[in-house]
């Protein structure tokens, strides 16, 4: 299955990688996508269940716009769930946080220079998350 998100630094740099992979395709009147979070840094490697809903989606593709509009966002902020934090910090460069708080209250936030085109990439990304939970 492809990745939601998939924001990764540069070859030759940090290594930074925060991802969100969908795990497999939702059961036949499934409401979720079975999801995880990935974090990968040099000396953090972790993951984080996650269900994500059309619901989700649509504020997922609201948060692409203000990212677009170079304003932070806050995704899948609920409680229920991880949530995701993309603060831009230049034109380069993103501040990226992942927080566990109903589970486990880990926090991982870093730094990330994503390439140029990532909104557009999420955005086809999107797309191909909703086929999958259309079915």
């Amino acid at each position: 299955m492809d990745d939601l998100i998939h924001l990764a630094d540069p070859p030759g740099t940090s290594g930074h990688v925060v991802a969100l992979r969908v795990l497999k395709r939702p059961a036949p009147g499934s409401k979720f996508l079975d999801c995880e979070f990935t974090v990968s840094t040099e000396t953090v490697t972790g993951s984080f269940p996650v269900g994500i809903t059309s619901f989700d989606l649509d504020s997922w593709e609201e948060a692409l716009d203000s990212l677009a509009g170079n304003r932070f966002v806050s995704w899948l902020n609920s409680g229920r769930t991880v949530q995701l934090k993309i603060k831009p910090l230049s034109p380069r460069a993103i501040g990226v946080s992942i927080s566990d708080d109903p589970s486990s209250q880990v926090t991982v936030g870093l730094p990330m220079s994503p390439p140029v085109g990532w909104i557009e990439d999420h955005r086809a990304r999107l797309v191909k998350a909703r086929q999958v939970l259309a079915g």
